[in-house]
């Protein structure tokens, strides 16, 4: 779908992290072009927010992530991200059990929204996604994905830290809408941060 979706000058994105019963499944939107690894030129691992620093300062505040591994991602420009670099991050989310993923995974030059029925179509590829890692918990971001996600109107200043339960295959999942953190959602990160603490903390 990169091909009808996305732009032909980019590679489409995978997902990635632990892959077995992971602590929490992040649900974001879309990969865009500032992700490296949607270039045409690069031959490592295509996945989510290669090369990018500010979804990995929300990691970081949630201890998510090694404190001395951030500094580096911060202290390197998108460029100098390589395949060696891109494993040690992803081994070190490995070490905290948590799994990223977009719902599309169509690269855009930019970081426009899709429209709600491009989402929809990839449904049935997120649903298989998580029914073969069965995460404990998830967490989607923004009003958008949580609606489309949850198939019900979600505002997510409404519904803060609210539990919404989501059958897919045989299990039922415990699903929280989160601010979405970066880009135009920066403003509210203070605000996701504290939620998504609150989420890993509770023991359901």
């Amino acid at each position: 779908m990169q091909d009808q979706y996305g732009s032909d000058q980019l590679n489409a994105i995978y997902s990635s992290g632990y892959l077995v019963n992971p602590d929490i499944c992040f649900i974001f939107m879309n990969p865009t072009g500032r992700n490296i690894a949607a270039s045409k030129t690069w031959k490592g691992y295509r996945f989510p927010w290669i090369g990018t620093k500010n979804i990995w300062k929300l990691f970081d505040q949630l201890n998510l992530i090694d404190h001395d591994l951030f500094l580096e991602i911060q202290a390197r420009r998108g460029s100098e991200w390589d395949e060696v670099f891109v494993s040690q991050v992803y081994e070190n989310i490995l070490k905290h059990r948590y799994y990223i993923t977009n719902l599309a995974k169509c690269t855009q030059l930019d970081a426009r929204p899709l429209p709600d029925d491009v989402y929809k179509e990839y449904l049935t590829l997120l649903y298989q996604e998580i029914d073969l890692i069965q995460p404990k918990k998830i967490v989607t971001f923004g009003n958008q994905i949580s609606s489309i996600f949850l198939d019900q109107p979600i505002s997510v200043s409404q519904c803060r830290r609210k539990k919404f339960l989501k059958q897919i295959g045989q299990h039922i999942y415990p699903v929280y809408p989160v601010y979405y953190p970066v880009g135009n959602g920066m403003r509210n990160i203070d605000k996701a941060i504290i939620d998504l603490q609150f989420i890993l903390d509770s023991g359901e």
